[in-house]
């Protein structure tokens, strides 16, 4: 499991475990707050296809799907 914390997800980095379209690099671009400083969702846009997709931010805490940085 990936620890995260929530006050450091904008622009962090990930890779994703299992690409799909050749997409693996991504950099969080926008996080959504709620009024009480809770995540609710990430934007993350892929760094080849500038795609950009919206994801519940614990899913990023699944090692099987997620590492933490750029590898």
């Amino acid at each position: 499991m990936n620890r995260i914390a929530p006050a450091k997800l904008p622009n962090s980095k990930w890779t994703a475990i299992e690409p799909k379209n050749r997409e693996k690099h991504f950099p969080i671009t926008e996080v959504e707050y709620e009024e009480d400083g809770t995540v609710l969702s990430c934007k993350l846009e892929a760094i080849i296809s500038k795609n950009e997709y919206l994801i519940d931010w614990t899913e990023l805490k699944d090692a099987s799907k997620w590492q933490q940085g750029w590898k």
